[in-house]
């Protein structure tokens, strides 16, 4: 039987790590297209000798792009920033490099497209990471109608930048921040369900051209979500509420650090929840049931407790 291909964009990173593991055990053919192929590097011992590899690849670079999704059965867009750095702008990457990607997914005939992009995408939003979202999930149906588009909540998982950036927060600060009060509300998901979702929408020909939102089977508002880690590490710490207006005026200073904590983007995001829409095909449409966020942490915020993860006992 033919061995099935996949060239995955951005797979080197926190998600990507969980789906190749994923392809490689189920036989598929991997391609890792980067910016950095040697970040990749570690990805290869997952799989059999030579059945991970990973090449240059920018995707702003239109014919680059079309070289690496030659013969690809399924082609994956993971390519994603949370704030804009050099030439790494958010129309760079979330509009224009999957407008690159999808045209030539489809000259290549590639059967499947999974592109992911975020519950919020909208090309009207007022933040600019929501509106670039947008702008490429329009791009994509435009140029691969049958693409199959997910938009995960927050993702969370042994490597996320949330749960254990606020949890190494707690090394360093007496208190935590509560950006607008920590009403904001988000729907956790984890990794392992994201990276199995976007599986199925690369094997399965009944989700072609759909659109999903994944979100976990909880909602809880930004504070809960920090009491919550708080609690499984051991630890105490004061929640002061920020408003929003003076947390864009600190994020205008911390945009000038190598790698800003907060911008003035993600305070705009912050004003609006991130949840499944009331209409949006789900988990549930995928014949999955999502894991809970508690069920999740304790497998990996341990290691933050005092004296580390084999301390189940001490509260600081």
């Amino acid at each position: 039987m033919k061995q099935r291909k996949v060239t995955i964009f951005g797979g080197s990173g926190f998600l990507g790590r969980h789906l190749v593991t994923r392809l490689a055990r189920s036989g598929w053919s991997i391609l890792l297209a980067e910016r950095h192929p040697s970040r990749a590097h570690y990805l290869q011992p997952l799989g059999d000798v030579g059945q991970i590899s990973a090449v240059a690849a920018r995707v702003q670079d239109e014919s680059r792009v079309a070289r690496v999704v030659e013969g690809a059965d399924a082609v994956v867009n993971l390519t994603g920033i949370l704030y804009e750095s050099g030439r790494q702008k958010f129309d760079a990457v979330h509009h224009l490099g999957a407008a690159n990607i999808a045209r030539a997914a489809a000259t290549a005939g590639a059967r499947h497209l999974v592109h992911i992009s975020a519950i919020g995408a909208d090309p009207e939003a007022g933040a600019k990471y929501a509106r670039s979202k947008g702008q490429g999930e329009e791009a994509v149906r435009q140029a691969f109608p049958n693409a199959t588009i997910l938009r995960p909540s927050i993702v969370i998982g042994p490597e996320d930048g949330f749960f254990n950036r606020f949890a190494d927060m707690t090394s360093v600060s007496p208190f935590l921040p509560l950006v607008g009060g920590g009403k904001t509300r988000f729907q956790p998901v984890c990794v392992g369900d994201v990276a199995e979702a976007i599986q199925m929408a690369m094997e399965r020909n009944d989700l072609l051209g759909q659109t999903f939102e994944l979100g976990g089977p909880g909602v809880y508002s930004f504070k809960a979500l920090l009491e919550m880690m708080l609690e499984q590490i051991g630890k105490r710490r004061a929640l002061i509420p920020l408003p929003f207006a003076i947390a864009s005026l600190q994020a205008t200073f911390l945009e000038l650090l190598p790698v800003p904590p907060l911008t003035r983007d993600q305070v705009r995001m912050l004003r609006s929840d991130n949840v499944v829409s009331e209409d949006a095909k789900g988990f549930a449409d995928l014949g999955m049931t999502p894991n809970a966020v508690e069920s999740v942490i304790p497998t990996y915020l341990d290691r933050h407790r005092p004296g580390g993860r084999f301390n189940t006992n001490q509260t600081s």
